[in-house]
C-alpha cells in the first residue's frame, strides 16, 4: 500500500512541474552525463511544495544530494538489479498505468469540468453488493448474474437488511466484516461508473445495478456530507507479517504501545519514526506521509487521521490491516476553488476516458494519418472472406503498412489465436487487429514522442532502483549486521534512561488480600512464590514488573513522583515496591531500533564514499550558476 502510494504521489507531483529541457551536461559520473534539464525538474520537483519551507534548498546546495541519488541509482544499474524480472515487472506495470491517458482521444466539455468539481466538494458514505463476472463471461452468463442481482435489490426493497444482503450474497471479500459499506469517499476514489451511480443516487436509495469491470454492483447511498479537505500526517508503524501469529501481534501491540508512550511523554515523533517506524519509505522521512483524502486511504486509518482537531496532535494506536500506527496530525486544507483545480481536473478527465465520450475510431483515424496507413487491398480481399480455420492462407501476405512497417496475414492469425477468437470469418476480427496495432505501434513510441513521459518513465525507473538497492546495502545490511552493529553499539553508547523507577506494581482483588500479600513481601519472599501462594485457587492478585521512567506509567508516577491519581484507579487495592534507580545508558536491545538507525546513516556514509571513489565526479559550475533557486 504504501510503496504503491508513494510512487503514484512521486509521478502526478513531477507530471506538473515545467518539461523545458536543456541538453547541456551539468554533471558527469563515470562515463555517464547528467543534463542541466534533468537536475533542474528534479531539484524543482523536491523543494517545491514542502511541507517546512526552511527546508528548501539552493541548487548548489541540493547538487551534492543529488549526486549521491544518482551514484546509487548508477550503481544498481552496473549490479544489474534493472534487469532482473521483478523490476522489469514492477516498471511494466507503472508504464501501463502512465500510457493509458495518451492512447485514446478524449472530448472534454466545460460542464464536464464543473461536475467533477462539484463532486470534489462531496464525500458520500455507501454501501454495496457485488457480484462478479468472469472476463470471459458469455452473453447468457452476463444477463443471468444481472437477473440475480436485481432479484437482490427486490429483497432488500421489500424490507431484507442491505447489510444482511450484503453478507449473504456479496462477492466482495470484505463483505464479510463490513457489511459492504465502503465508507467516506469523494471523486476519483472509486472507477467510475460506480462513482457515477454512487454521486446520482439519493440518500437513503438503492441504485440501479451498475456494470464495473468487476461485475455487477448495487449500491446504498448512506450519507452525503461536505469534503474534509485532505491531511498531511506522519506515522510510526509496527507492520504485520505474512503469517502472523497470536504471539507474533501480542509482541507488537507491546512494541507499539511502548512507542506511544514515548512520544506522548515528548519524545520527537519524526525521530522516533526513523529510528522505529517499519514503513522504511515514510520513516526516512520522519514519519511523513503525502496529503491525502478521506477516500484515499482505508477508513481504519483515515477516519482516525481525520479525527485528529489540531496540528501536531496525536492519535492513540490504530490497527489497520497492514500493522499498528501511530498518527501525528501535521497539516490539513480544505478542498481548493475551481480555479485552482480547473486544470488538474481537466487533466484527469483525460486521463481517465471513462469520464467522457471517448472516441477511439478519432484516435485510430489521427493515428492513421499521422503514421501513413497503407492498406493492400489485393491481400484483404484474399483472406477477409475466408474463415478463420482456413489453413490456405499465405501468412506472408501483408495487409496493411504503418511508416513502411509491415503487418502480414501471419501476424493477423497469430492476433486471433491470442484473443482466443478462431471462429468465423477474419472480415469479423480485421478491424479490432489494426486497433490494436496502431495502438501498440503508438504506445511503442511514447517515449520518443512526448518528453514528459520519458521523463515520468526515467522518474520510475530510477526510483524503484533507488529504493531497492537502498534496501539491500542500507536497510537490510544494518539490521542483519549484529557483529558490526554491536561493534557500532560498544563506540557511540549515546542513548539513556532517565531516571527510573525499578521494581514492581501490584494489584490485589480485595483489602484482605493486599495485607496477605504486603505481609508475604515483608518477609522478603520472591513475587514468583508471592504469586504461587496467594493465585492457588484462583487469580486475586496480579504482578507487573518493570523499569519505567517517569511518565511512562500513571500508577508509578502516582506514588513514585506525586502525579495526578490516574482515572478509575483504586489505590486501596494497587501498591508498588522498588526502589529509584539513577540515569544509565540503555542496552543495545533496549534502544535497537535508534542504534540501527543511526548505523544506517554510518553504512550509507561509507557507501557514498566507496561509490565517489569509484565514480569519478565532475560538476560544471559555471552552469550550474545559470539554475534558478525555488
Amino acid at each position: 500500500m504504501i510503496r504503491n502510494a508513494f510512487f503514484v504521489l512521486f509521478a502526478i507531483v513531477f507530471f506538473f512541474q515545467s518539461f523545458a529541457q536543456t541538453d547541456e551536461t551539468l554533471i558527469t559520473i563515470g562515463d555517464r552525463k547528467i543534463s542541466k534539464g534533468e537536475f533542474e525538474r528534479i531539484y524543482k520537483k523536491n523543494n517545491n511544495n514542502l511541507y517546512n519551507p526552511d527546508d528548501k534548498k539552493s541548487p548548489a546546495d541540493y547538487i551534492g544530494m543529488f549526486v549521491d541519488f544518482k551514484l546509487k541509482v548508477i550503481e544498481a544499474e552496473n549490479l544489474k538489479m534493472d534487469t532482473s524480472a521483478a523490476f522489469k515487472r514492477e516498471l511494466a506495470g507503472y508504464r501501463s498505468e502512465l500510457a493509458a491517458p495518451y492512447l485514446t482521444d478524449v472530448k472534454l466539455t466545460k460542464e464536464m469540468v464543473v461536475d467533477l468539481y462539484e463532486r470534489t466538494t462531496k464525500e458520500i458514505d455507501a454501501s454495496h453488493i457485488l457480484l462478479n463476472v468472469p472476463k470471459d463471461a458469455t452473453r447468457q452468463q452476463e444477463n443471468e448474474i444481472r437477473e440475480k442481482i436485481l432479484k437482490i435489490k427486490a429483497e432488500i426493497e421489500a424490507g431484507k437488511d442491505f447489510g444482511e444482503a450484503a453478507v449473504e450474497y456479496s462477492e466482495d471479500p470484505s463483505a464479510k466484516t463490513n457489511q459492504g459499506n465502503l465508507g467516506y469517499f469523494s471523486a476519483f476514489a472509486m472507477v467510475v461508473p460506480f462513482e457515477n451511480a454512487a454521486f446520482t443516487t439519493p440518500k437513503g436509495q438503492i441504485s440501479d445495478p451498475v456494470r464495473t469491470s468487476f461485475g455487477w454492483h448495487i449500491l446504498k447511498v448512506n450519507d452525503i456530507r461536505p469534503n474534509q479537505g485532505e491531511v498531511m500526517v506522519a506515522h510510526i508503524m509496527k507492520m504485520f507479517p505474512k503469517d502472523m501469529t497470536p504471539e507474533t501481534k501480542a509482541n507488537l501491540k507491546k512494541q507499539i504501545d511502548s512507542i506511544y508512550v514515548e512520544v506522548k511523554n515528548g519524545a520527537d515523533f519524526a525521530e522516533v519514526a526513523k529510528a522505529k517506524s517499519d514503513d522504511k519509505r515514510s520513516a526516512q522521512l520522519g514519519g511523513q506521509m503525502p496529503w491525502f483524502s478521506a477516500g484515499r486511504m482505508i477508513k481504519e486509518f483515515s477516519e482516525p487521521a481525520f479525527a485528529l482537531k489540531n496540528d501536531n496532535d496525536i492519535s492513540e494506536v490504530i490497527e489497520t490491516p497492514y500493522g499498528y500506527h501511530i498518527i501525528k496530525r501535521l497539516k490539513r486544507q480544505p478542498v481548493a476553488s475551481f480555479d485552482e483545480v480547473k486544470d488538474e481536473l481537466e487533466l484527469r478527465i483525460r486521463q481517465d476516458p471513462q469520464r467522457s465520450e471517448t472516441s477511439k475510431a478519432n484516435f485510430i483515424t489521427k493515428l492513421k494519418a499521422e503514421y501513413n496507413f497503407d492498406e493492400n487491398l489485393n491481400n484483404l480481399d484474399k483472406i477477409l472472406t475466408k474463415s478463420v480455420s482456413d489453413s490456405s492462407i499465405n501468412r506472408e501476405d501483408v495487409l496493411f503498412t504503418l511508416n513502411s512497417l509491415s503487418f502480414t496475414a501471419g501476424k493477423f492469425i497469430s492476433y486471433i489465436n491470442k484473443q482466443n477468437k478462431p471462429q468465423g470469418q477474419y472480415r469479423d476480427h480485421y478491424n479490432q487487429w489494426v486497433d490494436y496495432e496502431i495502438t501498440a505501434y503508438e504506445n511503442s513510441r511514447l517515449e520518443e514522442k512526448y518528453p514528459e513521459f520519458r521523463y515520468m518513465m526515467q522518474e520510475y525507473h530510477d526510483g524503484i532502483l533507488l529504493f531497492n538497492i537502498s534496501e539491500q546495502k542500507i536497510w537490510n545490511y544494518a539490521a542483519e549486521d549484529t557483529t558490526g552493529l554491536e561493534a557500532f553499539y560498544k563506540d557511540c553508547k549515546k542513548y539513556m534512561w532517565e531516571e527510573r523507577f525499578k521494581g514492581i506494581i501490584v494489584t490485589c482483588k480485595s483489602d484482605s488480600i493486599r495485607e496477605v500479600a504486603e505481609n508475604y513481601f515483608a518477609s522478603d519472599l520472591p513475587k514468583d512464590e508471592v504469586l504461587e501462594l496467594i493465585n492457588k485457587n484462583s487469580e486475586l492478585i496480579t504482578i507487573t514488573e518493570g523499569a519505567w521512567e517517569k511518565g511512562a506509567n500513571a500508577v508509578v508516577d502516582y506514588y513514585v513522583w506525586n502525579g495526578p491519581e490516574p482515572q478509575g484507579f483504586n489505590s486501596e487495592l494497587t501498591f508498588v515496591r522498588g526502589d529509584k534507580i539513577p540515569p544509565e545508558t540503555k542496552k543495545l536491545e533496549e534502544a535497537r531500533g535508534l542504534y540501527i538507525s543511526d548505523y544506517q546513516k554510518v553504512i550509507e556514509e561509507r557507501w557514498l564514499k566507496e561509490l565517489h571513489s569509484k565514480y569519478k565526479v565532475t560538476i560544471n559550475k559555471k552552469l550550474l550558476k545559470t539554475i534558478k533557486g525555488v
